[in-house]
């Protein structure tokens, strides 16, 4: 997938971690667009003195005011001007007057984002000036917490290489709760929705005039469990993120501290109730836990009917009736050794070639315990959706079997697994084969035995595959089989 930093990468100068930190600008970006109330875009030079739209994001606190794509544009001529001021003095720019449109009047900020006294981009404001009625505090402080991000923008302040990156769950957003914080950690503004989230913690004071790391510390009951982060996050003082947990409810905290060229002045922690995103996860992690004791319950009865079949042929006088009880031993061992790894997995797919990779040499060797056979692997299976594992191992168990008992018949030989992963349109496409270098085919057809017809089943009802058998290249047998694997659950 082609990333918005992949059209100017030809003609763009960038140093160590400039392109990185872009990239870190435009994850996090949203937040200024709900702050400001505007669009965002991002504007980079061109070799010809213009600029193309690298990214836009829209604000969702309110309506955007570019309803058509414009990325990978050029930059109107209209605003070229402004975005070129920006670009030369290193200071936020704004337009003299409103931009009127057809429908709407907009005030139009251009700020140059400054890293290493380089300019690296231009990010330019656009905000709907055509509603007359007053702004409320609420929107005054959010625009201008908008701005000091912006300012720390041009001072290569923000963002922070420090702030998290990742897609955690629950990560707050401007709309879930803002509160901003003086230096000295004091509240000096909550919005409704962080108040509310505080309440729900147990808190039932106002905020604001109040130290936010005294609030948080009177909330916690076991202290024991306190994140290390946690006083950091909640003073201002570094970019992170952390949560807290007081009577059953859990509030995701990030922290984003504001700064000028000499000092830190304040921050912005942005607060989210996330009790019911870890009520789900926690109930996830439940369900993976039984469903992995299911299948570890399932391996050890497997085991237990085998170790039951392997008593029973002992005691077997005939020598038909002890094979085919081992045949059968066999059998629910390989079924035993899929549950035993999915066991140890949350995934729903299965990593077939450690899998298989125990179970071929063990299967050579119990079918050939007076013979010396050799057993190669080549290709990679990959990863396959559980339904598709037991069948499959059962299978190439029982080729494999069949291989050392009747291709070599007695003799020494190599036994040689393949498997290939292709494509064929939208289908992928799983190609096996069991191969050794034994007597090769009979002249006539025999009677096909259980094991085979086992084969030809799973193979044709389980796997929705195809199976041949033919002569193999220098002698011996191959046995193909084609499988088309669902996109949607094999990878």
């Amino acid at each position: 997938m082609a990333i918005f930093t992949d059209p100017i990468r030809d003609y763009a100068d960038f140093r160590p971690g400039d392109a990185e930190w872009l990239h870190l600008l435009v994850g996090d970006w949203q937040l200024i667009a709900d702050l400001a109330f505007a669009d965002l875009a991002l504007w980079f030079p061109t070799p010809d003195g213009s600029y193309v739209a690298l990214a836009h994001v829209r604000p969702s606190t309110t309506h955007t005011v570019f309803h058509r794509d414009f990325v990978g544009e050029r930059i109107r001529a209209d605003l070229k001007p402004l975005v070129d001021a920006a670009r030369e003095s290193q200071t936020i720019e704004r337009s003299s007057e409103a931009d009127w449109t057809t429908e709407m009047a907009m005030r139009v900020e251009a700020v140059p984002m400054v890293r290493n006294g380089r300019t690296l981009a231009i990010v330019t404001s656009h905000m709907d000036l055509s509603s007359s009625r007053m702004p409320s505090r609420l929107e005054l402080t959010y625009r201008q917490c908008a701005y000091d991000l912006l300012k720390m923008g041009t001072l290569g302040l923000w963002p922070d290489f420090a702030s998290p990156t990742g897609s955690r769950r629950g990560a707050p957003r401007v709309g879930d709760g803002l509160i901003r914080l003086d230096a000295d950690g004091v509240v000096e503004y909550a919005s409704p929705n962080g108040v509310s989230a505080f309440r729900r913690l147990g808190d039932v004071e106002s905020l604001e005039g109040r130290s936010l790391a005294e609030v948080t510390t009177a909330l916690l009951k076991d202290r024991r469990m306190v994140d290390e982060t946690l006083p950091l996050v909640v003073t201002g003082r570094m970019p992170w993120r952390t949560e807290i947990e007081s009577r059953g409810v859990s509030l995701s905290l990030r922290a984003i501290p504001l700064r000028n060229e000499r000092e830190r002045f304040g921050a912005l922690v942005l607060c989210r109730d996330v009790s019911e995103l870890r009520r789900r996860e926690m109930e996830l992690v439940s369900k993976d836990a039984t469903i992995r004791e299911i299948h570890h319950r399932v391996k050890n009865n497997l085991q237990t009917v085998a170790a039951l079949l392997r008593m029973q042929s002992r005691r077997m006088v005939s020598d038909e009736a002890k094979q085919g009880l081992e045949q059968a031993m066999r059998r629910v061992a390989t079924i035993a050794l899929v549950h035993e790894t999915l066991s140890q997995g949350l995934a729903q797919n299965v990593d077939f070639d450690e899998l298989i990779g125990r179970q071929f040499r063990l299967s050579a060797e119990v079918a050939s315990p007076t013979q010396a056979v050799r057993t190669e692997r080549t290709g990679e299976f990959g990863e396959l959706p559980s339904e598709f594992a037991t069948p499959l191992a059962l299978v190439i168990n029982e080729l494999v079997t069949n291989a050392v008992e009747h291709g070599l018949a007695g003799r020494h030989g190599t036994v040689l697994l393949t498997a290939e992963r292709s494509r064929r349109g939208e289908e992928e496409l799983l190609t096996v084969s069991v191969e050794d270098d034994g007597v090769g085919l009979p002249d006539e057809p025999r009677r096909e035995g259980l094991g085979l017809q086992i084969v030809r089943t799973l193979v044709t009802s389980e796997l929705g595959g195809r199976i041949e058998w033919t002569a193999r290249n220098g002698g011996g047998t191959c046995v193909r089989i084609d499988l088309v694997l669902n996109n949607n659950t094999a990878r």
